[in-house]
């Protein structure tokens, strides 16, 4: 039996919160013919405009059956305007007959506005991550995930993160081997995880110095070694005053508070996975000890690996409880 997945959009969505997502489905079913069929729908059918000006061709949304999976997709800003009540209204109706629901990017304003997301983590574009929490402070925004999978629901960042989050769920209902295939076929990392940061912190860390460039790519590949000043000012071919003035003047930060965040966001991941101890995943990313470790998670997240993972697990428990209540369609 055939997943149907359907696409709710909107005047002026992005097209790309749409064609992503659309893709890595299509892709898979052409891998596993079993697996998907589509629908794009709107609230009262015909020919939608993207932001960009092209034409989409939907259905109505009241006549979809059979529905799988409902995921809204995003606008270039925010959609708190008119488009808003209606919206949120056909979520709320439509939500109950899906065994999921998803959004892309700011498509999470319009989740959380059914009431969707209550008591829910969700993420959405960094950008706009501050202002879903501020409207809707009865759930959790995590601005740094690239997508979050909450019981039956689940959000994505912007743009090519609606991609990570189909592929997710690709693997979910059909396996690794054919969310590994679309990946291979999209030219794209294969399924970054949900707690990678929406964007490097060697891409936020932007030096204007081709040796700071340097320091920090050999941060980044040696994360697990002593990297005390000295050995980067080595590195750098600098005197170890200079480097330390550079460095600032270039990061922004000083080199021990840019190793830091680089260490956590390379151990944020297994942190979360929870195959690995604290203890190993410290001694792993040059934390030295869980202790060392949990402070520091403290000082730039804002709460302890002990957290993240808990909730993590309750995430994936909700996601289990909720494929069980709703049944997962078994593939022919």
């Amino acid at each position: 039996m055939q997943r149907h997945i359907c696409f709710l959009v909107y005047s002026g969505f992005v097209l790309l919160d749409l064609s992503g997502p659309l893709e890595a489905f299509a892709n898979a079913s052409r891998a596993r013919p079993s697996g998907y069929r589509f629908t794009v729908a709107s609230l009262e059918g015909g020919l939608i405009s993207a932001s960009c000006g092209l034409q989409v061709a939907t259905q109505a949304l009241q006549v979809v059956d059979q529905l799988d999976t409902l995921i809204i997709v995003g606008a270039p800003t925010a959609p708190i305007d008119d488009r808003m009540p209606p919206m949120a209204a056909a979520i709320r109706q439509m939500s109950p007959r899906a065994r999921r629901t998803a959004s892309v990017c700011t498509g999470a304003f319009l989740l959380a506005e059914s009431g969707l997301l209550d008591g829910r983590v969700a993420t959405t574009h960094w950008n706009y991550a501050p202002q879903l929490q501020a409207r809707y402070p009865a759930l959790r925004v995590d601005g740094d995930r690239i997508w979050t999978e909450d019981g039956n629901v689940w959000t994505s960042a912007g743009m090519s993160a609606g991609i990570d989050m189909a592929l997710a769920m690709i693997e979910q209902d059909l396996g690794k081997e054919v969310s590994r295939a679309v990946a291979r076929m999209l030219v794209v990392y294969y399924r970054r995880p949900g707690g990678q940061y929406q964007f490097s912190s060697l891409q936020d860390f932007d030096p204007g110095s081709d040796r700071i460039r340097t320091v920090l790519s050999y941060v980044r590949d040696h994360l697990r070694d002593d990297l005390s000043v000295e050995r980067l000012a080595e590195v750098a071919h600098m005197s170890v005053r200079q480097f330390g003035r550079v460095f600032a003047a270039s990061v922004g930060v000083t080199p021990a508070k840019a190793i830091e965040r680089l260490r956590i966001e390379s151990a944020r991941p297994l942190v979360e996975d929870g195959h690995q101890t604290f203890e190993e995943i410290a001694r792993c990313f040059g934390f030295g000890d869980a202790d060392h470790m949990l402070r520091s998670f403290v000082r730039v997240v804002g709460r302890t690996p002990q957290e993240l993972r808990r909730s993590t697990r309750q995430a994936k428990g909700n996601a289990g409880a909720g494929a069980g209540n709703k049944g997962d369609p078994s593939p022919a």
